[in-house]
């Protein structure tokens, strides 16, 4: 038995097969420190991430889903060991990076890299487009200049971008162009995974659709595993191998991603969905939707019981007393509801 969300999830923990996991994560809790005072004492905490556990298969697309500030970016550099944790374990391709530090961890970089929301501020503004995607390989490995240059100009053409932008520098693309390059440089080094932090969330929507079809493209190359951060539960469906659904630093369900999208079983998940445009306009006008009333509780005090309960529009007594166990109901779905039959 292993903790998820703060619960207790039966063994096999949400995949869909035998297989090892690439990455595995057990118990990830990361909690921030509030000071106050003139003496600066600590007088709590933000439970940014409160005791989760997943895995990610090999070659699929996790979707990570829920509203801002519900942990989501936290959960994604956690990963990757940005953090110190507060507890848990992370293991990503065999090893156990949880408590790894230095020239230990620094090892192990090559197997896991990020592609970050922000372009602008992720791109040095004082190096060329060649000199950023040539840094990991500056740092991780002895080739000669020659080679780097090679190296450069072949990971340029993976991701569309013509080699002899190599001498321009960041401010000279655009949005989508810009996030190229971070792609490009999160491939430097041939990573197994990858955490995508809302790579799309700043470009215009045509140009998501080429960087999402371009992420696809080279998934499929290079096999690829993918956490993909997001609050478009629409670019989520068609990227996704399964969901996970967040809500105040908890995951209230896991699930494969047509059966997520078809028939969700909490209350969290139904509203989300509820919320989707459609193209159709026959389907956008019976639809029902679910208004959530309140704001989103303070991950410094959440409530006690069911962190959904303050919003829940189907919530009992028991809801606001105990906090819901994390049941499995079968062919890979998982969800933590008092109100689930």
């Amino acid at each position: 038995m292993l903790p998820v969300g703060g619960t207790q999830i039966p063994e096999g923990r949400g995949i869909l097969d035998d297989n090892a996991p690439l990455v595995k994560v057990e118990n990830l809790k990361m909690y921030f420190p509030i000071y106050r005072g003139i003496l600066s004492r600590r007088v709590g905490e933000v439970k940014a991430v409160d005791g989760l556990s997943f895995d990610i298969m090999e070659g699929e697309t996790l979707g990570l889903v829920g509203e801002s500030g519900c942990g989501k970016s936290t959960v994604g550099r956690a990963l990757l060991h940005l953090y110190d944790l507060t507890n848990g374990a992370i293991e990503v391709n065999g090893h156990d990076i949880s408590t790894l530090e230095g020239e230990e961890l620094r090892e192990l970089r090559p197997e896991m890299q990020m592609i970050f929301q922000d372009t602008q501020a992720s791109l040095n503004p004082r190096m060329t487009v060649g000199s950023i995607i040539a840094e990991p390989l500056d740092e991780h490995t002895k080739l000669s200049k020659t080679d780097k240059r090679a190296k450069v100009g072949e990971l340029m053409d993976a991701v569309g971008l013509a080699r002899h932008f190599a001498d321009r520098y960041p401010h000279e693309f655009s949005g989508g162009q810009r996030q190229r390059i971070g792609i490009a440089r999160a491939l430097a080094l041939n990573p197994k995974f990858i955490v995508c932090d809302e790579p799309i969330a700043a470009l215009d929507v045509s140009i998501q659709a080429q960087v999402v079809n371009l992420l696809e493209d080279l998934q499929e190359q290079l096999g690829l595993t993918y956490l993909f951060i997001s609050h478009d539960l629409s670019m989520i469906r068609h990227l996704a191998t399964r969901v996970a659904v967040m809500y105040l630093g908890k995951i209230v369900e896991l699930s494969p991603r047509d059966a997520l999208y078809e028939a969700p079983l909490h209350p969290y998940t139904e509203a989300l969905l509820s919320a989707v445009p459609r193209p159709d306009t026959a389907q956008a006008a019976t639809r029902n939707r679910i208004i959530l009333k309140g704001d989103v509780p303070s991950p410094s005090n959440p409530p006690k019981g069911c962190n959904f309960c303050t919003r829940c529009p189907k919530v009992q007594d028991i809801c606001r007393s105990l906090e819901p166990v994390w049941r499995d109901f079968g062919d890979g779905r998982f969800a933590a509801c008092h109100l689930i039959d």
